[in-house]
């Protein structure tokens, strides 16, 4: 019997993800951020259907099988790879497209063990527009583009069952994980462009033996990232950053304000003890809205933070109930 599984990530640029001069061609309409991608890929056929419309820089698709006789795995494959995309640059009223350059997919020997079968993959390349960095040797200045990709792990058991792992990423752009069943399951949670802008090539990425752990967080609800669109659309949000270590919320303080995650990592904490982490797209302190005023946990920068603020009366009250009643986590804000 034949048993086969996959992982995918999805690679975008979001909006506000870049800083600094490198942001112009962004508000110049030049260049152009992704619209978040759909939130199930269903196919092969869907994800080329994407990277057609422009709707991603990479994809690591992380296909294997295995074949099973008797309970025994008597073979072992794997059978995706990466799909690079392009970059649609604008000016002057006319466009032109930059095909990304694709790097040979690392594929490491499946690990075989009682049942399982463990694979490894690394896909990604160079980013289609080249672009400006210093170096510390002549001519200082080179124009080349960054490195971006992902590493998969990918075990397909004899059972049935497929389990996947996020192993490293590059820290830009945004990483979406799709399960496989073709549904969002995990996103990484942070973005660092200046440090990918400056740092991802050659020895420092995968293809130099040098990988970059990504921390991974769960995905919010469909009704939150609905939300999160309307709430960005209105243009009311104010942009408030939080530093590592720094508390967001304090539990029992009063509070009126609605927080949107843009990036990085909260935890949540109640009575002192950490219940949760929250990654991008998570919306924050609706309890203290709906029930009295008074913050119930703690929200704690796991990482550098970015988040939107609403005030209350920015808020859809009945919405805001339906969300509150869909977290998965254990004690909210």
């Amino acid at each position: 019997m034949r048993i086969e599984s996959s992982v995918l990530s999805l690679s975008w640029i979001p909006s506000e993800a870049i800083q600094g001069m490198t942001k112009m061609p962004f508000g110049m309409g030049i260049a152009h951020y992704d619209a978040p991608p759909p939130e199930v890929v269903e196919d092969l056929a869907a994800l080329e259907a994407l990277r057609d419309a422009d709707r991603f820089r990479f994809a690591n698709r992380l296909a294997a099988w295995i074949e099973v006789d008797d309970g025994r795995i008597t073979g072992h494959g794997y059978s995706g790879g990466g799909v690079i995309g392009s970059t649609t640059m604008r000016l002057g009223g006319k466009e032109a497209t930059f095909a990304a350059v694709s790097l040979p997919d690392l594929q490491a020997e499946p690990e075989v063990g009682d049942g399982w079968v463990r694979f490894t993959q690394t896909a990604g390349g160079r980013t289609g527009v080249p672009a400006p960095r210093t170096v510390k040797h002549k001519p200082f200045v080179q124009f080349t583009a960054p490195l971006a990709w992902s590493t998969l792990q990918l075990t397909v058991h004899a059972d049935g069952r497929g389990e996947f792992e996020v192993k490293g990423a590059s820290p830009f752009p945004r990483h979406w994980i799709y399960g496989g069943d073709g549904k969002l399951a995990a996103k990484t949670g942070t973005i660092d462009f200046k440090t990918w802008y400056k740092t991802a090539f050659g020895d420092h990425t995968p293809w130099g033996d040098e990988e970059s752990p990504a921390l991974v967080t769960e995905v919010e609800s469909a009704l939150e990232r609905e939300w999160s669109k309307t709430l960005m659309a209105s243009g009311k949000a104010k942009i408030r950053k939080v530093k590592a270590g720094d508390t967001l919320t304090e539990q029992g303080q009063p509070g009126d304000e609605l927080y949107l995650l843009l990036d990085g990592v909260l935890s949540s904490e109640v009575d002192g003890e950490p219940v949760a982490d929250l990654g991008p797209g998570a919306i924050l302190g609706e309890r203290a809205i709906l029930e009295g005023g008074t913050r119930t946990s703690t929200l704690r920068a796991r990482t550098g933070c970015k988040v939107a603020v609403a005030s209350a009366d920015q808020v859809d009250r009945d919405a805001l109930a339906e969300i509150s009643k869909g977290h998965r986590r254990e004690e909210g804000p």
